[in-house]
């Protein structure tokens, strides 16, 4: 189990929001936590103690009014910690080489790949010959609906028809580095796991898969180990000091693994 910081962005300012409040009309979330520094001092403390692999997330659409201003904050994060950092959010075939070239080591795609509710190969192949498949994350994250889980797009508003299940795991791991799992319906509230989505998700071993959503304390990781069998990479957001959570940063940014 690996840590994965983050840096989410949005209205131009670095946040924590309950992930299923995120509005595109009026530019509106539900937010825990309101940062006064840029998201390139996040970027230096994460470089600072060797954190690599961390994400930083655009939340606003390109059409935002904001959106200039979280892509200005976005570019100084990834030149702040060159090749330390993944970036997501809009990404496309046509933006993707800009933020590589800005230092970020990855790119994460969810909508421009998800479209219209369902897989778009063709899309799916443009965006692996643009930036290689080495250089690729997918963003398969996901809500309940009934007893499945399905992947969720355009900042976790609307439901595809792809469930995330192994076999869409297997397939579209012969086109990525790794996958980003927000549980969306846990993201933002520090209260729990949710554990029926991490085990699924510790069944798929080929590729190094994050997981994102309810993390609240050292004892919700103890589960998450549990549960996974210590196989998936973790973030937490809103539940760190450094986000006006309780959880010392410093903790779990020097723990040891063999504990974690």
């Amino acid at each position: 189990m690996k840590f994965r910081p983050c840096i989410d962005i949005h209205n131009g300012k670095v946040k924590q929001i309950v992930g299923g409040s995120l509005k595109d009309e009026k530019n509106e979330a539900t937010e825990n936590f309101v940062s006064e520094k840029g998201a390139q001092d996040f970027a230096k403390l994460y470089q600072r103690y060797h954190l690599t692999g961390g994400h930083v997330i655009l939340l606003n659409p390109a059409s935002s009014f904001y959106y200039e201003e979280t892509r200005r904050q976005a570019f100084a994060a990834l030149r702040a910690f060159p090749q330390g950092l993944q970036v997501g959010g809009g990404v496309n075939p046509e933006n993707a080489l800009d933020f590589l070239h800005a230092g970020a080591s990855h790119v994460i795609v969810t909508s421009f790949v998800f479209h219209e509710g369902r897989i778009d190969y063709d899309r799916l192949n443009w965006m692996e010959e643009t930036v290689g498949r080495e250089r690729l994350v997918l963003d398969v994250s996901c809500r309940k609906k009934g007893a499945d889980y399905y992947v969720v797009t355009d900042r976790w508003q609307n439901f595809t028809e792809e469930k995330v299940t192994l076999a869409l795991l297997e397939k579209l791991g012969e086109h990525c580095a790794e996958f980003l799992v927000h549980a969306v319906d846990k993201e933002g509230k520090a209260r729990g796991i949710e554990t029926e989505l991490a085990g699924l998700l510790a069944g798929y071993t080929k590729r190094p898969v994050t997981y994102a959503g309810g993390i609240g304390s050292i004892q919700d990781l103890l589960v998450l180990k549990e549960c996974t069998m210590g196989r998936l990479d973790f973030t937490i957001g809103s539940a760190l000091d450094l986000f006006g959570g309780t959880i010392p940063f410093s903790m779990i940014a020097g723990a040891d693994p063999d504990i974690l």
